[in-house]
């Protein structure tokens, strides 16, 4: 595959804020891919549509969204139809599944539980682990790069997804270390990372996650932003 073929940026945008993010009750009764985005929630994908607009500067767009309501209207929200060259639904960018429908209470003393035991490795009852995401995600870099490989490869991609599920992608990508990724906050609501394509042709980030407890990142997991 010739390098110069790779496309110049990789954007990764979180799902605006949803009704789950108000009130964590609604996954007992509302499956949690059908639960939509807050009035709140549409606003910050415009803003943030905007913003990518100017990042894509006019060019085509190829975009790779997860299936969940709130992920798919935030791709509607973002208001950049128009650039958008293909769209493409891919379940491996789901939300890291928890269960069917959620007993709050159990949800809870569970959170609790991978506190001590590791957000990577615990694995929620009817679930998944953070481990799993990492798994599939890793399918999903197989087939995008498969992509890049082909004759009207995309110049911009965009991934419309999920906090953990931006924050693997990255660990996959740039090959951080287990307890890196343990330290990782989620970015907010609407919020956006961007690998950009480097002269060597690889890629760094934008800017880094936030750091929710105390670790210095190796300078090799240091070299992965800007």
């Amino acid at each position: 595959m010739g390098l110069s073929k790779r496309p110049l940026r990789i954007a990764l945008v979180r799902h605006g804020e949803s009704e789950a993010n108000l009130d964590k009750r609604i996954f007992e009764t509302v499956p949690d891919h059908a639960i939509p985005l807050t009035p709140h929630g549409w606003d910050q994908v415009a803003k943030t549509g905007t913003e990518l607009r100017e990042l894509f500067d006019g060019q085509p767009v190829r975009v790779y969204v997860s299936p969940y309501l709130r992920a798919l209207q935030t791709l509607e929200g973002l208001g950049i139809d128009d650039l958008l060259e293909t769209v493409r639904e891919e379940p491996r960018l789901r939300e890291q599944d928890w269960a069917n429908y959620q007993d709050t209470a159990d949800i809870l003393r569970q959170k609790e539980l991978r506190n001590s035991y590791g957000h990577f490795f615990y694995r929620f009852t009817d679930g998944e682990s953070g481990a799993d995401v990492y798994d599939r995600v890793s399918t999903f870099l197989e087939t995008m790069h498969r992509d890049f490989e082909s004759p009207d490869a995309p110049r911009n991609i965009l991934l419309v997804s999920h906090g953990l599920t931006m924050r693997l992608f990255c660990m996959r990508w740039f090959h951080w270390s287990v307890r890196f990724f343990e330290t990782l906050s989620n970015p907010d609501n609407a919020e956006t990372r961007v690998l950009i394509r480097q002269p060597d042709y690889r890629y760094k980030l934008d800017r880094p996650f936030a750091q929710w407890c105390d670790h210095t990142p190796t300078p090799r997991e240091r070299s992965a932003w800007l």
